[in-house]
């Protein structure tokens, strides 16, 4: 039998054997004993600052099985892999494996060959998850990017809104749910979608405050201004450079010009090929300096303390994403610098690509049925032949593209690149087309930029980071 010592050691001995690290970092500490006590919580970190080791730690401690729903379908291969490496039993699944891939994990899962596995909220409607899963001692839950769940967030998916459920099918076990940024209304709201009280969850809320990072905003008119001042700030701070861009066509046409002028630099956006933007985050990380023009996915799983300095060329959509992007800077404690250039035009075209990012549930149907009824146009048009059908030629507007995405994450359609191949499997669940939750998700995102617009105008002449910190709810 462990002595109470050894049980209060194991988390450290775990930490320094299997991550090779020496100490705990903020909230580590606390959120890993919390789960091993039995205790619910909620831990806000910000990303790249750790927030996995709050449920891979316990989930070696305390044997059995550990479950992490997560809707970052991009990220689960490299979380993965990253686990594998330091020894874990571990997989994940979603729908970018093929039929035999599941099949097979599943009947590993039934044989409870693994002690950590990362899944997509979609998984709890199939049953072959459901009987495989139900052959194991689940220890843990873990929900990450936990913003999701609430409506209020600012990501708000409707796959999470039966996150009690999944934890009531799981036996209700110990749950940690991650994020890495969220209000308070948001915490609450986390906290009630996973069928809890807030008696029973301890709140872990640290490493907001980023004393080291410098936040301010610049009024510019245009592009032409936007890449003057990017020409400056670059002279005046060298190092990593990261410049955000809500539309590839701005990223592009910023590229061109600061091309023109000798500035050598990579790009990471939608249209490039997974292989590439890879390749391209690879060798961004490994360099000592560079420039990196990025749409907002760029950074999800990107480690590079040393980052000197985060541009924004245009508006982001809510305060949340504007920090989580700008937290990507100084993680070495150094000093980095974070400024947002603020065009009073920028603002339409948020509220465009907010429009164009969801889908109402009768485009998303209109999109299934074409898909449905048109294999082999499909097969010889791709996905241009979706966008004609549905009348969009306006290259910002990817509605098409993400109700495509959207189907394939809800294991509707399949897709087979190298076939050009796109097969309907199963219609749209209704839960997933619900007309309300489409109505709460677009007027959330409509408050969260009026939020950040705010923000904007009323810090152009002030440090931002108190009002910020406010926003969170953090004293300062």
């Amino acid at each position: 039998m462990k002595t109470e010592e050894s049980e209060q050691n194991q988390p450290l001995s775990v930490l320094r054997q299997v991550f090779g690290y020496e100490s705990f970092r903020g909230d580590q500490k606390g959120a890993i004993e919390a789960a091993l006590s039995g205790q619910h919580s909620l831990v806000l970190m910000p990303t790249g600052m750790g927030k996995s080791l709050c449920y891979q730690i316990p989930a070696r401690v305390f044997g059995g099985l550990t479950v992490v729903i997560s809707p970052l379908i991009a990220l689960m291969k490299d979380q993965v892999d990253a686990a594998l490496k330091k020894g874990f039993r571990c997989c994940y699944i979603n729908s970018s494996l093929t039929q035999g891939e599941r099949l097979s994990r599943y009947k590993r899962l039934a044989q409870r060959e693994y002690e950590l596995i990362y899944v997509t909220p979609e998984r709890f409607r199939k049953q072959e998850f459901l009987e495989a899963i139900g052959q194991n001692e689940i220890s843990l839950l873990a929900i990450d990017e936990a913003h999701c769940i609430s409506q209020w967030g600012h990501d708000f998916r409707p796959d999470f809104t039966k996150i009690s459920e999944f934890r009531e099918i799981l036996g209700e076990p110990v749950t940690v749910a991650l994020t890495a940024t969220a209000t308070v209304e948001v915490q609450q709201d986390i906290i009630k979608q996973l069928g809890l009280t807030e008696e029973d969850v301890e709140v872990f809320n640290s490493g907001m405050e980023r004393e080291n990072l410098s936040i301010s905003f610049q009024e510019v008119h245009g592009l032409d201004q936007k890449i003057q001042y990017f020409v400056l700030h670059r002279h005046q701070n060298p190092g990593p450079t990261i410049v955000y861009f809500s539309l590839i066509d701005t990223l592009e046409r910023f590229s061109k010009e600061i091309g023109k002028m000798g500035f050598v630099h990579w790009k990471y956006h939608g249209r490039m090929s997974p292989k590439n933007r890879r390749h391209t985050q690879e060798q961004f990380i490994q360099a000592e300096d560079g420039i990196i023009l990025a749409t907002p996915a760029f950074g999800l799983g990107v480690d590079k303390p040393n980052i000197r300095s985060v541009l924004h060329a245009e508006l982001p959509g809510s305060i949340e994403s504007f920090y989580q992007e700008v937290g990507r800077a100084g993680r070495d404690g150094e000093p980095a610098q974070c400024v947002l250039l603020l065009d009073e035009d920028d603002i339409s075209i948020q509220m465009d690509f907010m429009k164009w990012a969801n889908p109402d549930p009768e485009f998303i149907s209109s999109v299934y049925r074409l898909i449905e009824n048109n294999f082999d146009k499909l097969k010889a048009q791709g996905i241009d032949f979706l966008r004609d059908q549905m009348n969009f030629y306006n290259s910002r507007d990817f509605r098409v593209e993400t109700a495509v995405n959207l189907l394939e994450r809800w294991d509707c359609i399949s897709i087979n690149p190298r076939k050009n191949e796109i097969k309907a499997s199963e219609k749209p669940p209704e839960e997933l087309l619900n007309q309300s939750l489409y109505d709460q998700r677009l007027k959330g995102q409509q408050k969260k930029l009026y939020d950040m617009v705010q923000l904007a105008k009323e810090s152009s002449s002030q440090d931002p980071k108190p009002a910020i910190y406010s926003y969170f709810g953090l004293k300062n």
